[in-house]
């Protein structure tokens, strides 16, 4: 749905040369033009408008001097620096532009024809006046010559398998006697065709067709001939066949034109010669003849040439040149070119830009040379209102078809309405303005402009009729524009043809056009307004014309800010400031004053506002998408603007949709740059070579078309949740909710976008839905989870996104709002809605629905649709399974209720009602605890049951002990009571059972078993407790000697020397048992007080200085053996990170030797990545560690080795030293206790050895810990991102985020030890 809209026209007149212009060739390295005349070579500069080299042919008489010679081929050889000319006298002349020198290089008797290069210039092909062609090479020596005219068919020659005769193989429409009637001859060639065979060739260069007439029948043929000049095919006999002819460059088809009894038309040939599709032009009878076809470069467009017939005898005949482009198998002439009857501005010669595919040249017979470059354009309405019915205008040729995509979206040639006008149609624009957009102005080939307008009551006008909409049975709803004027422009004489382009619409009664200025290089901005004057109230005038320094190639403009942006051809943008008292041009500047320009021209633009400054928008022919002078991609195919949304389609064959609010120019780059997440809303996949056309405002839908020219439709997620936003904002529940349900976008997001607006509104809620079935859906799709921060991530300036939560879940929140809003409304009509609000709870209140269903049954409701208890417990089924339901049915103890779920569901009666009618028999409180307990309610039961009397409480002591529902069988009771007594001892059997036996003994004294609450006491080792139930028991001095020894045993054991000696003094009167507690615990200090508060100054020598001295050698050589392996472990650390080192310096050397993220792979990461390395210990033991806690501690043990070469050595080795600090810190009390001891019984020799030694250690541990423990080891283990990042410093970076329990461990690595610096411990009298 594409138009060729004209960027640029360019034109030079006045120029003048040896002779009448007859055919050009193009250089493309300097871009003039090489032209040979009836006297002459003449190089054309059209910047410089003037003849820059011209050589004369009739010195060396290649032409005759009175100038009636004639070039049949001239051709550019870049290579060569020369241009090959063949005349029809049969000369081959090579001119030398660097030399000027004039050879001719080869010369035919009978004359020539004809001449064609092929594409890659290696070969030519000439034809003779014999009718045979001579292939030569590029340097001029002769391959081949054949006859043009053979009898054979070629090498292509088609097999005939023999299967039947002619007469029994079927014909199609035209029957059996299509093969009885005899074939009649050929007509001759018409009689204006000039006999002269055509040669092209296919865009590859392996295969040349020519178009000669035969001698024999008059007629044309179609030769296919290969590279080697084999013949491979010859057409079959095609009646009226004339002579142009063309070869598509993609190599598909051959363009040929043929007039037929009632029309005229455009046939294709295969390269087998036979028949493959065809237009037919929009001319009459014998109206006019075409001259030439020719395609451009890409074969997008066919150019035809055509020259109206000589039928009244005039002289002077009218010419155009009609651009054609094909569409979902259907041609559209696009583009016509009228250049009137005057001789001299007749077309003698044409041609396509090689390079640039869209870029026509044309030389008049009065050396007035015309170059136009066309670009893609659709042609869309602006509006971003309901009214604006998405258009878009299609031309083709005097019609314009327009379709609007709000009512319907039909594949081209098909649309809603055409516009039938009187002559060919050039260009449309669209009313910018709100309300009015639907209205279009069309620009027709005579300089015409012609305004169609939606009114509120059109009338049907003859000149546009009702297309696909329309026919038998269907109801058009699409509204069709009438005329409301026709304005033709006053423009100044000898005006080239399309002399106006861009035209483009800004108020009712102002266009905005462009047109060529008085220089080669210049343009002139006319701004056109309905003249006043009485005799011309149907033309628009120029109110003002500005010039401008350059060719204006695009030009746009913004409705809202008024704003009109040109673009020149070399990029630069300018600024029209229409609306001023002088309309003037200026430089765009961006906010900092800055010159902003597009790095290369773009075909297509647009101004949009990003971060609150105005910019334009440009993208490239080759994909490059612009914003100023910033690139944000380079593979972009297609781009629209809607609303405050970027909308563009890429090659890699996906559609993104950027929001232009919320991001910068910046931001835009690198979210066209980067790969996009699962959940982004802004890409979709689309299918292969898709391209925009428009957006239905305040819709969904996004059209796009296909390569081959169909449509496809789609709702892209971005534009379908902003459009959802703004209905929810506006209060359109029911919109918001039919689009969500059609497009499977998740109901939640109707409470999330704003919880607190939509319960202040749920009754508006309900009452736009107003069905019930939709209610049930939204409340069956409702979930905790939040979706504007999982699946649609609300806009950054979204107002909702700042609005308070409740508090709550929020299920239930809006499950118990809507279900108060639907009882106030009508409880009868959204019955089944309320059953649905009860059941989706996050706890499902099931016995209260089922209460509901019963109360239905017991008092059915009179309103009339009002629902029974039959349905709604059949709806209730659907929601909840069965079997589920009926045990929350039971739970109600109502057997109604029971039976009647019973009753729908698959249950068999025999295995419900049995257990139903035993039930029933038992009394109440025991019918109750028999239900809990068969659904599982224990703690239910226990309360039942306890109310059933005593000869029950068996059963209740038996429930408690299987479910271990103590305490509440305790609180079931009063604690002076025997039922409290035996719950209690079940207790505590329970917890000497579970090894809690202090907690037993406790429960056990308080029910006045006191014999086994000492038992419990003294397993536990409460001393405490056992005395005071030895009290309560009356206990001898013998029994309580011998629990007090018991218990110091224990006490002992566990290394509580203190209370055992305490035991063993104040119970077991055993002095000296008490003493040698006190020292083999170290208390040294509480020994020495027995000692001499039983006076047993014996024990002195016998036991406490032996010990002493001993102690002092234990800790001397603790304290070596620690310093020793502390020492150890510190140099092994040091050469074990100095090898790290080295492992990463090479391994930056060899990814990256400029890396600058070298700092990342610091000790830290270093020991993360090795740790991550040696992972294989964890994997390898991860069915060992889940068997035991003595195996995992094993696994730990062998992951964390102290082994040379492990991968975690160096954490094995900070753990060790870690461990090594906090032992030796520890003993410090036990230090200072023992050196008092040993000052006080005169050792002042050992207690100074062991003080100076603890103190070395305790200075050598203290100065190590920064060496040990560096600031870099403290780093975040967050991954490292950015632009600077390397794959492997985020790989390193991401490594480190394993499981927490493990960064927890290293964490806890990576701080350093602290020692109890402030403690005095030391002895000042030893220093």
């Amino acid at each position: 749905m594409r138009n060729l809209k004209l960027q640029r026209s360019r034109g030079c007149s006045g120029l003048q040369a040896l002779g009448s212009p007859q055919c050009f060739s193009l250089r493309t390295d300097t871009g003039s033009l090489l032209v040979a005349s009836g006297h002459s070579i003449a190089e054309l500069d059209p910047r410089a408008q003037q003849v820059v080299n011209e050589v004369s042919l009739n010195a060396d008489s290649y032409l005759p001097e009175d100038g009636s010679g004639t070039i049949v081929g001239i051709q550019d050889l870049p290579d060569q620096e020369s241009v090959c000319v063949a005349t029809a006298s049969g000369d081959v002349i090579l001119y030398n532009l660097s030399t000027n020198q004039l050879e001719c290089v080869g010369s035919v008797d009978s004359g020539l024809t004809g001449m064609s290069w092929s594409p890659d210039q290696e070969l030519v092909t000439l034809s003779t006046g014999q009718n045979t062609i001579i292939m030569m090479t590029k340097d001029f020596e002769p391959i081949t010559e054949v006859r043009i005219h053979q009898d054979d068919f070629g090498e292509g020659m088609f097999i005939t398998v023999g299967w039947g005769k002619k007469e029994t193989q079927f014909h199609g429409s035209e029957g059996k006697q299509a093969a009885k009637q005899k074939t009649t001859d050929v007509l001759p060639a018409l009689p204006w065709d000039d006999h002269r065979p055509r040669i092209t060739w296919r865009g590859d260069g392996q295969f040349f067709a020519v178009s000669a007439v035969c001698p024999e029948t008059g007629a044309r043929k179609v030769r296919v001939w290969n590279r080697e000049c084999i013949l491979q095919s010859t057409s079959e006999a095609i009646n009226g066949l004339e002579q142009a002819l063309c070869w598509k460059p993609s190599g598909s088809l051959i363009a040929a034109t043929q007039r037929k009894p009632n029309k005229h038309d455009v046939v294709f040939l295969e390269k087998n010669g036979l028949l493959h599709g065809e237009f037919t032009l929009p001319l009459g009878k014998d109206q006019a003849k075409v001259r030439e076809l020719m395609w451009n470069s890409d074969s997008t467009v066919l150019a035809i040439w055509l020259e109206d017939m000589n039928s009244a005898g005039d002289s002077k005949p009218s010419t155009y040149i009609q651009l054609w482009t094909v569409g979902n198998y259907h041609w559209y002439l696009k583009q016509s070119l009228h250049f009137g009857s005057d001789p001299q501005r007749a077309p003698v010669f044409l041609a396509w830009d090689p390079e640039v595919p869209l870029r026509l040249h044309v030389l008049c017979r009065g050396w007035q040379y015309l170059c136009y470059d066309w670009a893609w354009s659709t042609e869309h309405s602006m509006g971003d209102d309901l009214q604006d019915d998405a258009n878009v205008a299609v031309i083709d040729g005097d019609r314009v078809m327009v379709t609007t995509f709000r009512q319907c979206v039909v594949p081209p040639p098909m649309c809603t309405y055409q516009i039938h006008l009187p002559t060919a149609v050039n260009q449309v624009t669209f009313h910018p303005e709100p309300g009015k957009t639907n209205d279009l102005a069309v620009l027709t080939a005579d300089d015409k402009i012609m305004i169609y307008s939606k009114g509120e009551k059109s009338h049907e006008d003859p000149t546009v009729k009702v297309g696909a909409v329309g026919g038998n049975g269907f109801r058009v709803t699409a509204q069709t524009p009438e005329l409301k004027a026709t304005y033709s422009l006053v423009l100044r004489e000898g005006v080239e043809p399309l002399g106006l382009r861009l035209l483009t619409w800004l108020r009712d009664d102002s266009f905005l056009a462009v047109s060529s200025g008085e220089g080669p290089s210049q343009s002139r901005l006319l701004l056109l307004r309905p003249a006043g004057v009485e005799g011309l109230p149907h033309s628009l005038e120029i109110r003002s014309s500005v010039p401008v320094e350059g060719h204006v190639i695009t030009m746009c403009y913004r409705q809202k800010t008024g704003t009109v942006a040109l673009q020149l051809e070399d990029g630069q943008i300018r600024k029209f400031l229409w609306e001023s008292l002088e309309p003037c041009i200026v430089e765009w500047r961006d906010d900092a004053g800055r010159s902003v320009g597009f790095p290369q021209p773009c075909v297509q633009t647009a101004l949009c506002t990003v971060a609150g400054e105005e910019q334009l928008l440009g993208l490239t022919d080759r994909s490059r998408l612009f914003i100023g002078d910033t690139e944000l991609a380079s593979n972009i195919s297609s781009f629209v603007l809607y609303d405050d949304f970027l909308l563009l389609t890429t090659h890699s064959h996906t559609c993104r949709c950027l929001s232009l609010n919320e991001t910068s120019v910046k931001g835009l780059q690198s979210a066209l740059s980067c790969e996009s997440g699962q959940n982004d809303e802004t890409l979709r996949r689309v299918e292969r070579g898709s391209c925009i056309i428009t957006v239905i405002p305040q819709d969904t839908r996004l059209v796009l078309q296909m390569p081959r020219g169909n449509l496809e439709t789609i709702h892209h997620r971005a534009l379908v949740l902003a459009q959802v936003r703004k209905w929810l904002d506006r209060l359109l529940f029911k919109d918001a909710f039919e689009c969500m349900r059609k497009l499977r976008i998740n109901l939640n997001l109707i409470y999330d976008h704003n919880p607190k607006v939509f319960l202040d509104h749920v009754e508006m809620f309900l009452k736009q839905i107003d069905s019930i079935n939709h209610i049930n859906l939204f409340l069956t799709e409702l979930k905790e989870e939040d979706t504007t921060k999982t699946m649609y991530p609300c806009p950054s300036n979204s107002t909702a996104q700042m609005a308070p939560v409740p508090s709550g879940k929020k299920v239930d929140l809006v499950c118990d709002a809507m279900r108060v809003a639907m009882e106030n409304i009508d409880p009868h009509k959204y019955c089944l809605s309320v059953l649905t609000s009860y059941v989706k709870k996050s706890i499902p209140e099931l016995e209260i629905a089922l209460q509901k269903v019963h109360e239905l049954r017991v008092n059915p409701p009179s309103v009339a649709g009002a629902v029974s208890a039959e349905e709604a417990l059949k709806y209730l089924l659907f929601l909840v399974n069965v079997n589920e339901l009926y045990e929350h049915s039971l739970g109600t103890y109502d057997f109604d209720l029971v039976l009647m779920v019973a009753e729908k569901s698959q249950k068999d009666p025999k295995e419900y009602l049995p257990f139903l009618n035993t039930l029933k028999k038992m009394e109440p409180n025991y019918q109750r605890y028999t239900i809990d307990k068969h659904l599982k309610r224990y703690r239910k039961a226990l309360q039942h049951l306890s109310k059933c009397g005593q000869e029950h409480f068996t059963e209740f002591l038996n429930l408690v002990k299987d479910q271990k529902l103590y305490n509440e069988g305790l609180r079931l009771y009063t604690s002076d009571s025997p039922q409290y007594k035996a719950i209690s001892c079940a207790y505590a059997e329970h917890l000497l059972e579970q090894q809690f036996p202090e907690q037993a003994g406790l429960l056990l004294s308080r029910c006045g078993e006191k014999l086994r609450a000492l038992e419990a006491f003294v397993t536990s080792t409460s001393w405490q407790h056992a005395f005071c139930m030895a009290a309560r028991l009356h206990f001898t001095p013998d029994k309580l000697a011998d629990l007090a020894r018991t218990l110091a045993g224990k006490l002992v054991e566990l290394r509580r020397y203190t209370e055992a000696a305490l035991l063993l003094e104040q119970y077991a009167k055993d002095c000296e048992e008490a003493i040698l507690a006190l020292i083999e615990g170290t208390a040294w200090e509480e020994a020495l007080r027995l000692v001499y508060t039983h006076d047993r100054q014996d024990i002195l020598e016998t036991n406490l200085k032996p010990a002493l001295l001993e102690a002092h050698s234990n800790q001397i050589s603790f304290l070596d053996s620690q310093r020793t392996l502390f020492i150890r472990h510190k140099s092994r650390l040091a050469v074990v990170r100095e090898l790290k080192e080295k492992a990463r310096l090479e391994l930056l050397d060899e990814d990256a030797p400029d890396c600058p993220d070298a700092e990342l792979f610091s000790e830290a990461s270093s020991m993360m990545t090795a740790g991550n390395t040696g992972s294989k210990y964890s994997h390898s033991n991860s069915r060992i560690s889940a068997r035991s806690s003595k195996n995992r501690r094993k696994a730990e043990r062998k992951k964390n080795s102290l082994k040379e070469g492990s991968p975690l050595e160096d954490v094995a080795l900070i753990q060790a030293l870690s461990e090594i600090i906090h032992t030796t810190d520890k003993i410090t009390d036990e230090v200072n206790s023992l050196l008092k001891v040993l000052v006080l019984f005169g050792y002042d020799g050992q207690a100074l050895q062991l003080q100076q030694d603890y103190e070395e250690t305790l200075q050598l541990m203290d100065k190590a810990i920064p060496e040990i423990w560096q600031d870099g080891l403290q780093q975040s283990s967050t991954p490292v991102l950015g632009p600077n990042s390397t794959a492997n410093s985020i790989m390193a970076s991401y490594q480190q985020q394993r499981a927490p329990s493990v960064l927890q461990q290293e964490a806890e690595l990576l701080i350093p030890p602290k020692m109890k610096k402030n403690f005095k411990w030391k002895l000042r009298l030893l220093q």
